[in-house]
């Protein structure tokens, strides 16, 4: 694969996933090229809010969650490797989750949490009383029961996403911003070249051995005139950002509602899932909804410090799981279709797509999310 100047793997999509994927390959000393039609990251990888936590949702175990929990366990080496080869702090939390509960279903639904986390042998701590209001100054008093689970972290995912692209373009990655896929063309049972439109209306083609795509919500789009149907769809979350007067010392989950610490005192509030097609707005209804939330968990936070709100666009699947591995395209490899669990699944995916390019076989299976399952 070395005698040509094309690019060995040219991957389609630079957010954190594809980059993440690009920077495995150039480590192994691949050519890669990505193309992403913005800026790398800026589209579902920084909208996130960076929680790293499968275990906070773990009703019952299955090929998912494994997966789930075996990126967790890599993050801490993950985020210094990053770190290290970009020289670019990404703010990684071992502080942990606490999950809280407000109203009687959120009771219920966190005792049965709680017995679903000790059936699998997961650490999982109860609090109540005073134990509890010690972890979270300004608590709501209506809140006298809670999870705490020490292995559920977090990962400012803007400075991460900046970091994996920074690292990738420091290995040798071409990253083409600005870039968008707008065909695949085949030849045969095999891609043969991408065909490409450019910021100001340039256009051009590019071809390699093997393809990645990870085009997030866009991505079925691209292979539908190919004659493959992924039931996939954007799914809108919109954040708010404020500074408050103290630190936030860990994620605090109330039902959908959750604040994610990051530092200056600044904390991430999220979110809400409205399928609203490709429309990435913020609404005064879901600016609304996070309020709420924050609200019903800290009653103070209506004098906490505005900072600002956006959007972004989580690819789901008619599955809710990740479409991963090869399809009937041979040179084709997906990595798409992660959710709600983009920044956590990175590290796992990134390797085992990686080991797929690179020796025909992921160290673990992913048949659980082939890309035939819907067909």
């Amino acid at each position: 694969m070395k005698g040509s100047r094309n690019p060995d793997v040219a991957v389609i999509g630079g957010g954190l996933m594809g980059c993440s994927i690009a920077l495995r390959l150039a480590q192994q000393g691949l050519r890669v090229k990505v193309v992403e039609r913005g800026a790398p990251g800026a589209e579902a990888s920084s909208a996130a809010a960076g929680m790293l936590s499968p275990q906070s949702e773990a009703l019952e175990p299955g090929p998912f969650f494994d997966l789930c929990m075996a990126s967790r366990r890599m993050y801490p080496g993950f985020a210094r490797e990053v770190e290290a080869l970009s020289g670019f702090k990404v703010n990684y939390r071992r502080d942990g989750t606490l999950l809280v509960a407000t109203t009687r279903q959120e009771r219920r639904e966190l005792e049965r949490l709680y017995r679903a986390q000790k059936s699998m042998g997961l650490p999982t701590s109860r609090l109540g009383g005073e134990k509890l209001h010690a972890c979270v100054t300004g608590l709501s008093s209506r809140i006298n029961e809670g999870l705490f689970i020490p292995g559920d972290h977090s990962v400012d995912n803007e400075r991460l996403s900046a970091a994996v692209a920074l690292a990738c373009a420091r290995l040798g990655v071409e990253i083409r911003a600005g870039t968008t896929a707008t065909e695949i063309i085949l030849q045969k049972d095999r891609v043969a070249r991408l065909r490409l439109t450019e910021d100001g209306g340039g256009g051009r083609t590019v071809s390699a051995e093997q393809y990645v795509l990870a085009a997030g919500c866009w991505s079925a789009e691209l292979v539908r005139p190919l004659g493959t149907k992924l039931p996939m769809r954007p799914c809108l979350g919109q954040m708010m950002e404020f500074e408050a007067p103290r630190a936030l010392p860990l994620v605090v989950r109330a039902g959908h509602a959750y604040l994610v610490p990051r530092s200056d005192r600044r904390i991430v509030v999220g979110t809400t899932s409205e399928y609203v097609g490709f429309e990435k707005g913020v609404t005064a209804r879901g600016l609304r909804s996070l309020l709420e939330g924050a609200l019903k968990i800290i009653p103070a936070f209506d004098q906490y410090i505005f900072l600002r709100a956006w959007s972004g666009l989580r690819p789901d699947t008619a599955d809710h799981l990740p479409i991963l591995g090869r399809g009937e395209i041979s040179n084709l490899i997906f990595a798409a279709g992660h959710f709600r669990n983009g920044i956590l699944l990175a590290p796992i995916t990134a390797r085992l797509i990686s080991e797929l390019i690179l020796d025909g076989t992921p160290s673990r299976s992913l048949e659980a999310f082939r890309p035939g399952r819907f067909a």
